[in-house]
């Protein structure tokens, strides 16, 4: 899930408590893990609304030794919670709580403690379903046939995060599609027949590629002597990608050293810039266990 790690026994599990989709605390979670180069897992309990809900939650925390970050609002639910977590010895972190708090003494009005206001079913929060829904069908390269119909392409070599910026962007409200440029193969028509201007091409430093390739042989126990991990073909590679995305006129996103937030940053405000109407909302977070290509 993030940087990797051998020792799958150290690996942190994070639980997401939410009221509403969850997708407020995993987002927040995931901009904090991403300072840590160690593997985690997140698995996140949508709709808690009750007590018997918060202390079921608390209780799976223990077993699975896991963190508790929620958002929720609704106090008795809260405080059972936060009950149940003393007294099990788990930790919780309360996202939402004192933000809300010191809002409320700020404008000395009582918050409304009402669950799941920040995600109603607006027209927002389905643009940004069909957008997940279409970069899952769209991820590494399937489904070419309606490829066109993405708002966003991303292509480069493998390991260029082109699935967790997919995903991100999804989350935006951006139907986002990637393929991947395999060696030996040309890539594929329905690539290069798209709007130059929605599709992005991923670069990378040599060095910071060769070392993420050779950490995935490394976590799939796979052989590390291979063309994949080769300096020279790797060089090679990136070089043969630079001169299609020139060909092209695709432009050039260099994700060396910097988070999925960045980057998608970058390919939004040149989105933005070209064809404008504001389409991306709010980040939310990926579901559970997505991994990057």
């Amino acid at each position: 899930m993030s940087a990797p790690n051998d020792d799958s026994q150290n690996d942190m599990t994070v639980f997401v408590v939410s009221d509403g989709t969850g997708d407020t605390g995993s987002a927040a979670v995931r901009a904090a893990m991403i300072q840590f180069r160690h593997r985690w897992r997140l698995r996140v309990f949508r709709d808690t609304r009750s007590i018997s809900d918060a202390r079921r939650v608390v209780e799976q925390a223990e077993q699975a030794n896991a963190l508790v970050v929620f958002s929720l609002v609704e106090g008795e639910v809260v405080a059972a919670l936060l009950r149940e977590a003393d007294q099990r010895g788990v930790v919780a972190v309360d996202l939402l709580g004192p933000l809300i708090m010191r809002v409320a003494q700020r404008l000395k009005v009582e918050p409304r403690h009402q669950p799941g206001l920040l995600h109603g079913f607006s027209d927002d929060y389905f643009d940004r379903v069909d957008a997940v829904e279409f970069a899952v069908r769209h991820d590494d390269g399937a489904n070419l046939r309606t490829l066109h119909e993405a708002d966003i392409v991303l292509t480069g070599v493998s390991r260029t995060s082109k699935t967790p910026l997919s995903m991100y962007l999804a989350q935006r409200g951006y139907k986002t599609g990637n393929v991947p440029l395999i060696p030996g193969m040309d890539p594929p028509k329905e690539l290069l027949e798209l709007d130059k201007r929605r599709v992005f091409g991923l670069t990378v430093d040599p060095a910071t590629l060769l070392s993420v390739r050779t950490a995935r042989l490394r976590s799939m126990r796979a052989p590390s002597s291979t063309d994949y991990t080769d300096p020279d073909q790797v060089m090679l590679e990136l070089d043969r990608a630079r001169k299609l995305f020139r060909r092209q006129g695709w432009q050039q996103v260099d994700v060396s050293g910097r988070a999925v937030e960045e980057n998608a940053s970058k390919i939004i405000d040149s989105y933005e810039s070209t064809f404008g109407g504001g389409r991306g909302t709010d980040a939310a977070s990926p579901s559970p266990g997505a991994t990057g290509s």
